[in-house]
């Protein structure tokens, strides 16, 4: 959620910000701004709205020796203490000006804090939770920033990761982690932070991620590193391999339909990286996977939102090959829960980010109960990388967009390829059904592929169905676990109504909402249900709702049922979701911009959930 940079080195850090800032508009905001120290002291601008209107502002009043100085921190932020408004937009500072703070996150005993400063004398501007943090620095402030951060820190309750800069302490910048991201680079000559890697790549590709109530003191030419009791600290840096131009459009109108268009790449990517050309073995060795496994007793798989519904896909797929029980939870009410742990679970945490905060705290609830965590996640370094037992990397590469795509279908592969080696493990599935699950993983990428070749089929369909006011996905088995998705997607870009349910379900509630204003799809790859799913699209077409169905290339029964069929080429059926969740994700894009928005930055949502 939001978005932090900031900038000490030897150029202007006005554009650097800016142009930061834009490569993390992906993550949501509703208002921007910036801080910058130079010849004439510490300089805010802020603006509600996009960050355009902040640049305009910013361009509008150049002149000779505005805004200059080559040191500064901006940020884009998403509300959630005070409405969007040039006032309650960060950077926010202290009683005296001279200290200048952005902060992802919140601070849950602001109001407590606040009271205090009051009597003290602070003079607060506005609504924010993040005021408080400037304040608190100044009151702690005695000549040295870092010790001011320290005493700060100690009295913050809640999550943030904060950029701070001090008139008085020209020279650095003051970049400090609790639960919510941040990430230092390192140039020549130059240093920065960011919340996301994609800001710093034009400017570095080595990086360092910061751990919890760790501190980082950025200087031109080194960076000083402290955990929270002031005492230095050693830290490794990190080489991103992908360059700026993977966090580029490359032509296209959208980084949602690029990175729908790189899931053939991502999928054979995350697949050669366990099974070789020509083999029929699945190494997991980053994992741990070895004979302890088949002595687990449950797999419990925690996650939210997309990766959630790549958990429930999850949950059928190793209780078919592995035959072991397993829970497809929502991290969110899990962490709530008294939950029973086991010592023979395997913990299965999933987050593209690596960021999310209910995913994390799950993560750690299940660490105490001494269950073995492995994590999925897209992001190496991640707070959910560095605290899971094991790591296993989707190799989706940088996914800009905030409803995610490619993520989801590498996770899903990840998910496949474990179960099946559990399968071997615990011989519950046969060698030559082995070897046939493995080689139709191997043609998924090219049949995506196809699939997007004939992408205009889909848009034709959205350019007649996307004014409809209710949409239902249903289906059964992994069918109905990838409707939970495909229902996700259209909800996150066009703003539709739309929900998922098992098709057994229909006639338990959602058949009262069906009229000649819905629109249901059915996804049809169990073809000993075709009999029932075939009665549940007439149920809903004789209460006059227009039908669609996805289906295998080969398979005309539904031809004079559905309104409009939609064919895949033919793979296993447990393995299905990965080609039915891509003409989903493409119905849901051409909704989204045949209604006039932005697929890329929908309202109110944010690509890391970094808060509760």
């Amino acid at each position: 959620m939001c978005g932090i940079v900031g900038y000490v080195g030897d150029k202007e850090a006005a554009p650097v910000l800016i142009k930061g800032l834009k490569r993390l508009e992906y993550r949501g905001y509703d208002s921007a701004g910036i801080a910058v120290l130079g010849r004439a002291g510490l300089e805010i601008r802020k603006s509600k709205g996009a960050l355009k209107k902040l640049e305009e502002r910013i361009a509008g009043e150049l002149g000779e020796g505005a805004l200059d100085g080559s040191m500064g921190i901006g940020h884009t932020r998403w509300a959630t203490h005070g409405e969007p408004s040039d006032i309650n937009s960060h950077p926010h500072t202290d009683v005296s000006g001279k200290i200048a703070v952005v902060h992802n996150g919140i601070i849950e005993n602001h109001a407590k804090l606040k009271s205090r400063l009051i009597e003290h004398g602070a003079d607060f501007r506005s609504e924010t939770d993040t005021e408080v943090i400037a304040h608190l620095i100044n009151f702690y402030y005695e000549g040295d920033i870092l010790q001011a951060v320290i005493r700060a820190m100690k009295r913050l309750e809640g999550s943030y990761a904060l950029g701070i800069i001090c008139g008085n302490n020209p020279d650095r910048i003051i970049a400090v982690r609790k639960e919510s991201p941040l990430v230092v680079g390192t140039g020549k000559g130059e240093n920065l932070i960011a919340s996301d890697v994609p800001a710093l790549l034009e400017y570095t590709r080595d990086v360092y991620y910061l751990d919890d109530r760790e501190i980082a003191v950025l200087y031109r030419d080194r960076i000083e590193f402290y955990n929270e009791e002031g005492e230095r600290r050693l830290k490794e840096s990190h080489h991103i391999k992908w360059d700026a131009a993977a966090a580029e459009k490359s032509g296209y109108e959208h980084f949602m339909i690029k990175e729908i268009h790189e899931q053939p790449k991502a999928l054979r990517d995350t697949l050669r990286a366990r099974i070789k050309t020509g083999d029929t073995n699945i190494n997991l060795e980053e994992i741990g996977f070895d004979a302890s496994w088949a002595k687990m007793e449950r797999v419990i798989i925690a996650a939210c939102g997309t990766a959630w519904h790549a958990g429930v896909i999850g949950k059928y797929a190793f209780e078919k090959f592995a035959r072991v029980h397993t829970e497809a939870e929502i991290a969110s009410e899990y962490r709530y829960r008294n939950p029973i742990f086991n010592p023979k679970d395997i913990f299965l945490i999933i987050s593209q980010s690596g960021e999310t905060a209910d995913t994390l705290a799950a993560m750690r609830l299940a660490k105490k109960g001494g269950a073995r965590i492995i994590a999925i996640t897209n992001v190496v370094g991640s707070t959910l990388a560095r605290e899971a037992d094991l790591v296993m990397y989707t190799l989706a590469g940088p996914e800009i967009a905030v409803a995610s795509t490619k993520a989801f279908t590498t996770q899903l592969m990840c998910i496949y390829l474990i179960s099946l080696q559990l399968g071997r493990l615990r011989e519950t599935i046969g060698d030559t059904e082995l070897t046939d699950h493995i080689e139709a993983l191997k043609r998924l990428p090219e049949q995506a592929e196809r699939i997007l070749s004939e992408k205009e089929n889909i848009q034709r369909f959205a350019s007649l169905q996307f004014n409809k006011s209710k949409v239902f996905y249903m289906g059964r088995l992994f069918d109905y676990a990838a409707s939970l998705e495909s229902a996700l997607k259209l909800k996150e870009i066009s703003y539709t109504h739309s929900e998922a349910f098992a098709a057994g379900e229909l006639k338990h509630g959602p058949i009262a909402l069906v009229d000649d204003t819905t629109l249901v799809t059915a996804l049809c790859t169990q073809p000993a249900l075709f009999d029932k799913m075939g009665s549940n699209i007439k149920e809903v077409k004789a209460r006059f709702a227009a039908t669609a169905v996805i289906t295998y290339e080969d398979v005309d029964y539904f031809d004079k049922t559905a309104d409009q069929v939609f064919r895949i080429p033919r793979t296993l059926d447990s393995l299905s979701p990965i080609l039915t969740v891509i003409p989903c994700q493409l119905y849901a894009y051409y909704c989204s911009v045949l209604r006039g928005l932005d697929p890329d930055k929908p309202r109110n949502l944010a690509k890391s959930v970094t808060v509760e």
